[in-house]
């Protein structure tokens, strides 16, 4: 097949012999690009086109497949083909081929692998996630404050109750011309219980009941007048659970208490309220007499506070001790049991509380106003305790 190309005053034209068709219009001075490909296939001349319009080469800049995505419909002008009419130009663009040197793009594989090696790094190692962040080759621990009750259950009355009642047990001591109930802390596995010197001052037998109905004898390891506490152990015990001492330095007016003790000889009740105060100045008598007598008539332990007595006389031999203050219900019994703050640790040993009135009339009972002595004092103590107190 024969084609010759002839130039006019302004187009150029593609020629084919045996199929005319009109050729891409050109700008008279504008040369014919050796690199412009072959002539698409065009619309027959004679049927309605849109408007002619001036052929505009592509941009140079631009590739194969930006030319594709931007090269419109043309509409060229009639010359010297057959039917003397306006064809629509539709090039036909070539596929474009993939630039050289350039990296594919990763896809959702790839994008899924990365996640599960992060993953894998977290679910799998904690303290290599730690140690990268802090940027050192050890792991940083914990400094927060153990709780002996689950986390998802500090506050809970109920989980503090179940937690630290096995810890705590009512004491029976068997005095001159009576006895006295009180309670007691348990502090190690084989049975050292903490109380107050007034529960057991004087006592010539110690009978202990624990909170499962087990009942022990008892003997005073020591006793320290001066801070009303007092150390006794368990004979034959073992397997006990220990309370967990706090830090009663960490507590707050208005933190959330619970009281366990045996008050009027109940075992095990569990009462609760609030901080009320810090640092109570607290007079207790340290008459042993004047004790067991309080005991036998079923009040109270007497005490001073801001100049005035309560429930009996203090005597003339006292001591003053700084004490947490608390409207969690106290009675007498209480004396000796155990303080605890929401996370289940000792924060006090109940020692006193006000009665409203006397002990024999039917509306004697707790009116909130009750007092612990803090267990970082109990603590401290503990030494002069185990080796006979300060009294011996």
């Amino acid at each position: 097949m024969t084609e010759s190309i002839r130039r006019s005053g302004e187009y150029d034209a593609y020629e084919n012999r045996e199929n005319p068709y009109q050729g891409a219009p050109r700008h008279a001075s504008s040369p014919v690009d050796p690199e412009w490909p072959a002539p698409p296939a065009y619309q027959p001349a004679g049927q309605p086109v849109e408007p002619t319009a001036v052929w505009q080469a592509p941009a140079p800049a631009q590739g194969p497949a930006q030319a594709q995505a931007q090269a419109p419909a043309q509409a060229v002008s009639g010359g010297d083909g057959a039917g003397g009419g306006t064809a629509l130009l539709t090039p036909v663009a070539a596929e474009p081929a993939p630039a050289p040197g350039k990296r594919r793009t990763r896809g959702p594989i790839a994008l899924l692998a990365a996640v599960a090696i992060v993953a894998a790094a977290i679910g799998g190692g904690t303290a290599y996630g730690i140690q990268e962040l802090t940027g050192k080759d050890e792991v940083v621990a914990s400094s927060t404050t153990t709780s002996v009750v689950p986390s998802s259950k500090t506050g809970d009355v109920a989980a503090i109750a179940a937690t630290v009642s096995p810890s705590v047990v009512e004491i029976n001591a068997t005095l001159g011309s009576g006895s006295s109930t009180g309670s007691g802390v348990i502090i190690t596995s084989d049975g050292e219980i903490v109380t107050n010197s007034h529960v057991i001052s004087g006592a010539s037998s110690i009978k202990v009941t624990t909170s499962d109905g087990k009942e022990y004898t008892a003997k005073v390891v020591g006793t320290d007048s001066s801070k009303d506490l007092a150390l006794i152990k368990l004979e034959n015990a073992s397997g006990l659970k220990a309370a967990t001492l706090g830090d009663s330095d960490g507590v707050q007016v208005g933190d959330t208490v619970v009281a366990i003790g045996s008050p009027e000889g109940l075992t095990g009740t569990v009462t609760s309220g609030i901080v009320s105060a810090l640092n109570r100045d607290v007079t207790v008598s340290t008459d042993e007499s004047q004790g067991q007598q309080q005991q036998q008539q079923g009040g109270g332990w007497p005490f001073e506070f801001g100049g005035q007595q309560f429930n009996g006389d203090t005597g003339s031999s006292t001591t003053t001790y700084k004490a947490i203050q608390t409207d969690a219900s106290l009675n007498p019994g209480n004396s000796g049991g155990a303080l605890i703050d929401a996370s289940g640790n000792i924060i006090g040993i109940n020692s006193a509380m006000y009665s409203a009135a006397d002990a024999t009339s039917s509306d004697a009972g707790s009116v909130g106003l009750g007092f612990a002595i803090p267990i970082n004092t109990v603590k401290s103590d503990l030494a002069t305790l185990r080796a006979g107190g300060s009294d011996s």
